[in-house]
C-alpha cells in the first residue's frame, strides 16, 4: 500500500467475539508478547491488549515485506513500541477499552485517543496538567464547555509527548496548545522542550466515542479506515470529523 501523509487504523473492540479469529491474533504474536497478554489478569485489558498488538503487526505488513507474525519490536527510552531494526516506516498506537489505532508514516508520528466520556475526570486534573495559558483559556470558557476543551488539551498533549518518543516527566505547563489559532490548532513550546513547535502538524478528531489526536512532522494528508485485523473486506474509509 502506497503511504503518503499520515494512515490512521482504527479497530472497535466489541465487533470480534468468534474465539478462532481471537485465537488467530494470538497467533501472531512474539513469544514476550504472549507472556505479557497472559499476565493481563483483567480480560477488558486482555483483549485491548491483544488486538492493539494484532492490529499493528497487520497495519504494518500493508506497507512493509514482513507477513504480520514475523515484526520485531523494541521499547524507546519512555517505552514507546519502535521497529527493531528501525526502518523508515514508522508508527504510533493508542488503545482504549472501546477503541485502538494506528497511525504510520514516513516520520515521526504521535496518535493518542480518550474516550470522550473521560473528559470529567481530566478537567479534574488542569491544575496539574495544563499550562498557565491553558487554563486561562479554559477559565473563559462556559462551564459546560470546559470539560471537552480539556480533553481536547490532554489528548494533543499526550500526541506530541508519543511523537517525541518522551514520557509524562516532562514539564508539561511548557506544552501550550490553542484552540483558536488560524491553522486550527496552535503549539507554543517552553525552552524545557528543546523543539521547534513548527514543525509539528496536529489534528484533532472525533469517533466512536473517543477523541483523537494526531502529532506529525509532516503535513498530515490524513487518510482514516475503520478495519478489523484478518478479516477480509472489513476495510472501510473514515472521513473523521473535524
Amino acid at each position: 500500500m502506497e503511504l503518503g501523509g499520515v494512515h490512521l487504523w482504527l479497530t472497535r473492540l466489541d465487533r470480534a467475539t468468534d474465539p478462532g479469529l481471537l485465537q488467530a491474533y494470538r497467533d501472531l504474536l512474539a513469544p514476550a508478547e504472549r507472556d505479557r497478554l497472559d499476565a493481563i489478569r483483567l480480560e477488558p485489558r486482555r483483549r485491548e491488549y491483544l488486538f492493539t498488538r494484532a492490529l499493528v503487526r497487520t497495519v504494518l505488513s500493508r506497507y512493509g515485506a514482513s507477513p504480520p507474525a514475523q515484526w520485531r519490536f523494541a521499547q524507546g527510552p519512555h517505552g514507546r513500541p519502535e521497529l527493531d531494526p528501525p526502518a523508515a516506516l514508522q508508527f504510533n498506537i493508542s488503545n482504549s477499552p472501546g477503541l485502538v489505532g494506528c497511525a504510520v508514516s514516513r516520520g515521526a508520528v504521535g496518535l493518542d485517543l480518550e474516550p470522550r466520556n473521560r473528559a470529567g475526570q481530566i478537567l479534574r486534573l488542569a491544575a496539574r496538567v495544563l499550562s498557565w495559558e491553558e487554563r486561562r483559556a479554559l477559565d473563559a470558557l462556559p462551564a459546560d464547555a470546559r470539560a471537552d476543551r480539556a480533553l481536547s488539551l490532554w489528548t494533543l498533549k499526550e500526541a506530541y509527548l508519543k511523537a517525541r518518543g518522551l514520557g509524562i516527566s516532562v514539564p508539561l505547563g511548557d506544552i501550550t496548545f490553542s484552540l483558536a489559532a488560524p491553522s486550527g490548532v496552535g503549539l507554543a513550546l517552553g525552552p524545557s522542550l528543546a523543539d521547534d513547535p513548527a514543525r509539528w502538524h496536529l489534528a484533532l478528531r472525533d469517533h466512536a466515542g473517543h477523541r483523537l489526536a494526531l502529532c506529525a512532522d509532516a503535513p498530515l494528508r490524513l487518510a482514516a479506515w475503520e478495519t478489523m485485523p484478518l478479516v477480509p473486506g472489513s476495510d472501510r474509509p473514515l472521513l473523521l470529523a473535524g
